[in-house]
C-alpha cells in the first residue's frame, strides 16, 4: 500500500471542501431518504448534473454520502410511517414500526442510525482492504478474461433482478442494443442514429438514468399517491426514557455484526442488491434467536439486522465496481456514468492511473459515515417533520429536478425528448416487472463488452482453441453457461408451479 498517497487521502478528506461537499451529499441523502418512494438510485439519478462543477473526489465522495443517506433515511419513514422510504427499508419496518407504536420511536430510531453506522462502516474498512489487492489481480487480465467476466455479469444480474430469466434477458437485450447506439469505435461508422447528429456519442447516459430511474419513478408515485399519514403516523416527542441504553447496544452488537457480514456478502455479488440483504439478514437474526416470536413486534434485534445489512450493502456493491468495473447495483451503476462526466475510468485501471483519487475517495466514504452519524443523531427531529410533507409537493418538485438535470446536459429539447422516451420505457418496465436493473447494467456494460470481444476476435484470428490456455476465461465461460441453464430451468419450474396453482374463482 502506498502510506504517502494514503496520507494525502487523509488530509484532502479533512479539508473544508471536503466537509461541505460530503456533508451536503449525506444531508441531501437524509432529507430524501426519509420522503417514502424516493429511493437512492432516484436521488443519485437527480444529483449527478449538480457534480459537474465539483472535483472528481468530491463529486464521486457527495454522490456516496448521497448514497448513504438516503439509505440510513429511509429507515426514519419506515420505524414512523410504517412507509419505507424505499423496498430494503420494508424488513426495517417489521420491527421498527410496532416498537414507535409501544412509545419508543426514538429508541427505534437511534438503534437504526447506529446499526446503519457500524454496518457501512465495516463493509468500508472491508472494501478498502479487498477492492485494492482484487483490482491488482484484475490488472493482469487480458480481454478474453474480461470479455468472459462482463457475459457472466450479465447473465448473473438477469436472472437475479427480474425473477424470469426470459425477462430478464429481454432487458438485457435491449439495453445492449442501445448500448450500442452512435459511432462505431473500429470503422467510425454511425449505428442506428438514424440521421440525428446528437447520437453520434451513443445515446446520452444521463438522459438514460434518469428517465427510466426517477421520471418514470414520479410516474408510478403519481398512480400511488395514497398514504394516510394522518392516521398512521408516530409522532417523536422528548422523552428521557425513550431512548437507547448500554443494555440495548450490548444486546444487539452480534446482530449488527452478523448483518454487516451478510450485506457485505451480497453487495459484492452483482445483481443481488440491499433489499436482498436486508431480508436475509433479518431472516437469519430471528432464526438464530432464543425467542424468534418476538420478531414482527417491535424487536430490537430486527431493526439492527436489516439496517446494518442494508448498509453494508452500499460499500460492498463498490468491489465489482472498483475491482473489475462492473457494477454491482443501480447505484453503483450510476457512479460508472459521474465517473465518465469527470473523464475518468472507472475499475482496475482506476488504481493504476490513479490511485490518490481512489484512495480519497475511502477517506471520503470513512468521512460520510462519521456524518451521517452526527446528522443522524441530532437531527431526528428534523427528520421526522419530513415525513409529514404529501407526496402532491413532493412529486412535481422531483418532476422539475429531473426536467432541468436534463437541460443542465445542454441537450436541449432533443434531451427533453429522449428523456420523457426513457420515463414512458422504465415506467412500461416497472408496471410489468420487467427488470430496469438489468437494462441500465446492461446498456453501461456493453461498450466494453464489446471492446473486449472485439480484442479477443482480433488477438485469437478466430481460433477458439487459444481459450485453452486461458483457464480464468474458461472457468467464467462454463459459470456463463452453467447460470444461464440453471435459470432456464427454474423459470420452467415456476412457470409450471404456476399454472398447476389453484385458482381463487
Amino acid at each position: 500500500m502506498d502510506f504517502s498517497a494514503v496520507g494525502a487521502a487523509a488530509a484532502e478528506a479533512l479539508t473544508l471542501a471536503s466537509f461541505i461537499g460530503i456533508g451536503g451529499g449525506v444531508l441531501l441523502g437524509y432529507v430524501v431518504g426519509v420522503i417514502p418512494g424516493l429511493s437512492r438510485s432516484v436521488a443519485i439519478s437527480i444529483a449527478i448534473p449538480m457534480t459537474f462543477y465539483m472535483s472528481p473526489y468530491i463529486a464521486i465522495s457527495f454522490l456516496i454520502g448521497l448514497s448513504k443517506g438516503t439509505a440510513a433515511g429511509s429507515a426514519v419513514s419506515a420505524i414512523l410511517l410504517n412507509a419505507p422510504g424505499e423496498a430494503s427499508s420494508a424488513a426495517t419496518a417489521l420491527d421498527g414500526y410496532p416498537m414507535a407504536k409501544q412509545g419508543k420511536p426514538k429508541t427505534a430510531l437511534q438503534i437504526g442510525l447506529i446499526a446503519s453506522v457500524m454496518g457501512d462502516i465495516l463493509a468500508t474498512i472491508i472494501l478498502i482492504f479487498v477492492a485494492i489487492p482484487f483490482a491488482r489481480v484484475a490488472l493482469m487480465f487480458g480481454p478474453y478474461e474480461m470479455a468472459a467476466i462482463l457475459a457472466f455479469a450479465l447473465v448473473f444480474i438477469a436472472g437475479l433482478s427480474g425473477g424470469n430469466i426470459f425477462k430478464g434477458l429481454a432487458a438485457g437485450g435491449l439495453g445492449i442494443l442501445l448500448g450500442t447506439v452512435g459511432l462505431d469505435n473500429q470503422t467510425g461508422l454511425p449505428r442506428l442514429t438514424f440521421g440525428y447528429t446528437e447520437l453520434m456519442d451513443g445515446m446520452p447516459l444521463i438522459a438514460v438514468a434518469i428517465g427510466t430511474l426517477a421520471l418514470s419513478e414520479m410516474f408510478v408515485q403519481s398512480e400511488k399517491l395514497r398514504y394516510e399519514r394522518g392516521t398512521m403516523s408516530v409522532a417523536l416527542k422528548k422523552d428521557d426514557s425513550d431512548r437507547m441504553t448500554w443494555p440495548i447496544f450490548r444486546r444487539i452488537l452480534p446482530t449488527i455484526l452478523r448483518g454487516t457480514g451478510v450485506g457485505t456478502f451480497v453487495g459484492a455479488l452483482p445483481g443481488l442488491g440491499p433489499s436482498v440483504g436486508s431480508f436475509m439478514s433479518y431472516g437469519m437474526a430471528q432464526k438464530a434467536a432464543k425467542e424468534p416470536e418476538r420478531f414482527g413486534k417491535g424487536e430490537p434485534k430486527g431493526i439492527a439486522a436489516a439496517e446494518s445489512a442494508d448498509n453494508a450493502v452500499i460499500p460492498a456493491a463498490l468491489i465489482p465496481l472498483f475491482g473489475l468495473g462492473i457494477p454491482g447495483n443501480v447505484s453503483a451503476a450510476l457512479l460508472i456514468g459521474a465517473f465518465a462526466i469527470h473523464g475518468i475510468t472507472v475499475g482496475p485501471l482506476l488504481l493504476r492511473d490513479n490511485p490518490e483519487l481512489l484512495y480519497s475517495i475511502f477517506a471520503g466514504m470513512i468521512l460520510a459515515s462519521v456524518i451521517m452519524l452526527a446528522l443522524g443523531w441530532f437531527g431526528l427531529m428534523f427528520f421526522a417533520q419530513i415525513t409529514r410533507v404529501p407526496p402532491h409537493v413532493v412529486i412535481p418538485v422531483v418532476i422539475f429536478f429531473c426536467l432541468a438535470g436534463m437541460m443542465l446536459q445542454g441537450y436541449g429539447t432533443f434531451g427533453l425528448i429522449i428523456l420523457m422516451g426513457f420515463a414512458l420505457l422504465g415506467y412500461l418496465m416497472k408496471k410489468y416487472d420487467y427488470s430496469f436493473v438489468t437494462f441500465l447494467v446492461a446498456f453501461i456494460i456493453t461498450p466494453m463488452l464489446e471492446l473486449n470481444l472485439r480484442q479477443s476476435i482480433i488477438l485469437s484470428r478466430g481460433n477458439w482453441e487459444i481459450l485453452l490456455g486461458r483457464p480464468i476465461a474458461m472457468f467464467f465461460i462454463a459459470c456463463t453457461v452453467l447460470a444461464l441453464v440453471t435459470l432456464i430451468i427454474r423459470t420452467f419450474r415456476t412457470d409450471k408451479a404456476a399454472a398447476g396453482a389453484p385458482t381463487s374463482e
